[in-house]
């Protein structure tokens, strides 16, 4: 009997272990009170001195300090591990749990694990979907041996830590990629003189990409029009798409020739980010002759509507993408946009559908485009390129129409 009772204690204190670390309140907490929500519970459980959560950097080669209880120095103080070093570099490195009975005489990376006086210490990694998250690892002041039960518990804590990690991680940086896109994105073009201007900007369903488009005048007065679409998706994507932005409005102010301008920003690329890569194509109008320059690294061309006849895709070359290739040459595009005349920029996720191809989705667009007025044919592309479900990429675009001369001489 007493065997019996033994058993069942051991499994009704199993059980509520699991639960302490499963339970329905970790669904509305953000990562920091989730996992100092974590590390209480798995103090309380195994009835240690310090518990420590290190999670993996975007490079993957430092584990970072990122909520600790016990010994919070570690997270005030910035610690990290290289991957591989140490004793938490090992646990990660190796994917599996590591003990170490002597922290003095173990050889840890972490000088804070001795000086804080600790003796034993267990680590197990973060891992979610096959992915490494990040180390965690428990310590005790007195010497502790951990049991195979005690090894598995925190083995269980740190997966529920990994997938929530995970997802986390994941919703802020869409919603930091999507913050960063409207700050640089406006919802409204500026009002130049000359051009009638309407753009639309939706993120995709499935990710969030480098998707741009930008509207500037230039010191000549002619106004530059940009649109562009970084490689990749999520915040790293957004982050580089800011910065190309910022780097071509400053080649713009030196130069007019917009092939000159996208050489300097690909070597600008080249050098300071070269694992990234975008198409942008960019055009300088002239809004009083209606001379308009075009240069293309990758990008698709605009369609061209003229107040009579049927819209049609530009007809240009276009060189490599951003970010490839130092020594291509690359080439402008001269045309003429005539009064009432509109050009539609627009990046792949407008036109680019699985079932079809690519020209079908530039035909469907010359066929909602018209020369009319911006925000309406914005309304009449967006209906029959998007219609009522959202498009799996970024869709950006952007309508530029010369002022009519009814409305020149207005």
């Amino acid at each position: 009997m007493e065997n019996t009772a033994g058993a069942s204690e051991g499994a009704i204190r199993r059980l509520a272990n699991i639960q302490a670390i499963t339970d329905e309140a970790f669904a509305n907490m953000d990562m920091d009170e989730l996992l100092d929500t974590l590390l209480d519970r798995v103090r309380a459980v195994l009835r240690v001195d310090t518990a420590v959560v290190l999670l993996l950097d975007r490079e993957e080669r430092l584990l970072v300090a990122t909520a600790a209880k016990g010994i919070e120095e570690e997270v005030a103080q910035a610690a990290h591990v290289p991957v591989g070093e140490g004793f938490a570099g090992r646990v990660a490195a190796e994917r599996r749990p590591v003990y170490v009975p002597d922290v003095p005489s173990a050889g840890v990376f972490n000088p804070l694990l001795v000086e804080r006086g600790l003796h034993s210490l267990l680590g197990v990694p973060l891992v979610g979907g096959g992915t490494l998250v990040g180390v965690m690892h428990v310590g005790t002041l007195a010497h502790r041996r951990f049991t195979p039960e005690e090894t598995g518990f925190l083995q269980l804590a740190a997966s529920r830590a990994a997938l929530a990690v995970q997802s986390l991680l994941s919703r802020a940086e869409r919603a930091g990629a999507l913050e960063l896109q409207r700050s640089l994105i406006p919802a409204a073009p500026p009002q130049v003189s000359g051009l009638e201007l309407a753009a639309r900007y939706s993120p995709g369903k499935a990710i969030v990409g480098g998707d741009w488009y930008d509207v500037f005048t230039l010191p000549s007065g002619e106004v530059g029009i940009v649109i562009g679409d970084v490689a990749g998706n999520g915040l790293p994507a957004a982050v580089v798409m800011g910065r190309m932005r910022s780097a071509l409005r400053a080649y713009a102010l030196d130069n007019d020739d917009p092939a000159v301008v996208l050489r300097k920003l690909n070597r600008k690329m080249l050098h300071f980010e070269p694992e990234a890569t975008a198409t942008v194509l960019y055009a300088v109008v002239d809004t009083a002759t209606g001379r308009v320059r075009l240069s293309s690294a990758g990008h698709p061309p605009p369609v061209l509507a003229l107040p009579e006849g049927p819209a049609e895709s530009v007809d240009m070359k276009f060189d490599v993408l951003i970010g490839l290739g130092e020594g291509v040459p690359r080439r402008t595009l001269t045309l003429t946009l005539p009064p009432g005349a509109l050009l539609c920029f627009y990046t792949d996720g407008l036109i680019e559908r699985r079932d079809e191809s690519i020209l079908a989705g530039v035909a469907r667009l010359c066929e909602a485009a018209y020369a009319g007025p911006p925000e309406a044919v914005g309304a009449a592309v967006m209906s029959a390129l998007i219609g009522r479900q959202a498009a799996p990429d970024d869709v950006a675009l952007l309508i530029a129409r010369r002022v009519p001369p009814e409305r020149r001489d207005g």
